[in-house]
């Protein structure tokens, strides 16, 4: 199959996942998967085109994508989780124009959805007034209206169950759910028993909201305390600039800029910790953190923040949990605490289930009615 066009009429497969972004990590994915058509809004900065080789990727905006799948015979759809507020109003759409088809005497959809979602999107404003609050209450309505069309949820952490039966009950009252946590298997692209004990790594956007800052003013003290340590910075982003100058100043700090995935696997096969201390923003948490789950699918031990939808699990499993708030001090010592166990790559890959948690997801979603 060849990848359709950004003007395709329709979505080639009976089964379609409805995507807001789509980045590299998805096209990886979609090859794993149940083969399916991807209705998206958007490219991510990182997508890969020879990874899109091969699947069915239509790019459309709300209204267009509804059009797609008004056209398409499609049995299966795969929306975006109730609670991603930021695509509501497409999905809301989306299901309007895959409800229409039934007018056409054409077979009812099943909508199925992934959920991982752990921040509430009814939290405190930072500028409460009347047009916030009308925008919740059309949100509230919406979610409401989207979450009764679903069928069947996998909820993909632990704190993602906790919000839905907080925030959306009725959803879990009808639809079929199960807790099947985002978990990875082992990664097939190396042998995974070659960690450097000193080796520290970093894998993401150069951004505040993945914890570069935190990261940055723990790391002397970490040296400090154990002078073979060595950190390696992986990515891009707007805080590039504060990053070459730290590590500039380090010799043990190395930064690779967007190198490509080959060569991302090779530093994680080799680094003893993965960091990603991720911080809150007023519109954004952190739902899981694709360089914690990349981390344990390479034996990583893993530090991170409370706000991962991970956290309890990674908690429990003898990994390194931090409040987001946590002083340089407080993350230095905990980071320490990881590289001083030694924690073999084994011992971390036990503790993963036999099948990725992802794709179990997709088998029991769209399993046989």
């Amino acid at each position: 199959m060849t990848t359709t066009s950004r003007t395709a009429a329709r979505a080639a497969l009976p089964r379609v996942r409805l995507y807001e972004t789509v980045r590299t990590a998805h096209l990886e994915r979609a090859h794993e998967l149940a083969p399916a058509s991807i209705v998206y809004r958007r490219r991510r900065y990182d997508f890969d085109d020879d990874l899109a080789r091969g699947l069915d990727l239509v790019e459309a905006g709300p209204l267009r994508a509804a059009r797609v799948l008004l056209r398409s015979d499609v049995r299966e759809l795969e929306i975006n989780e109730p609670l991603m507020v930021s695509s509501l109003r497409r999905t809301a759409l989306a299901l309007a124009a895959v409800d229409l088809r039934r007018l056409l005497r054409r077979p009812r959809t099943l909508v199925v959805t992934y959920a991982i979602a752990n921040d509430d999107p009814f939290r405190p404003p930072a500028r409460p007034g009347l047009r916030g609050r009308l925008r919740r209450l059309l949100d509230a309505r919406l979610i409401a209206l989207v979450a009764r069309r679903v069928d069947r949820v996998v909820l993909g952490t632990p704190a993602a169950q906790e919000l839905y039966a907080a925030r959306v009950p009725g959803l879990l009252a009808h639809a079929e759910h199960v807790l099947l946590p985002a978990l990875p298997t082992a990664c097939g692209c190396g042998p995974l028993d070659a960690h450097d004990p000193d080796e520290v790594l970093f894998v993401g956007a150069f951004e505040e909201r993945k914890g570069v800052p935190q990261l940055l003013a723990a790391w002397p003290l970490v040296h400090a305390a154990r002078p073979t340590a060595r950190l390696t910075l992986v990515g891009k982003g707007p805080l590039a600039d504060d990053v070459h100058r730290f590590a500039a100043e380090r010799p043990e700090v190395t930064v690779v800029v967007d190198p490509p995935r080959p060569q991302v696997h090779a530093r994680q096969r080799r680094a003893a910790v993965a960091v990603l201390l991720s911080q809150r923003t007023r519109t954004w948490r952190e739902q899981v953190g694709l360089p914690v789950v990349e981390g344990l699918a390479h034996g990583c031990a893993v530090l991170t923040t409370t706000e991962t939808g991970l956290a309890s699990w990674l908690r429990e499993h003898g990994h390194g949990v931090v409040e987001p708030t946590a002083a340089p001090a407080d993350v230095a010592a905990a980071l320490l605490a990881l590289l001083d166990r030694r924690r073999p790559a084994a011992d971390v890959l036990a503790d993963l289930p036999d099948v990725d948690g992802r794709l179990a997801a997709d088998t029991w979603l769209l399993r046989a009615r």
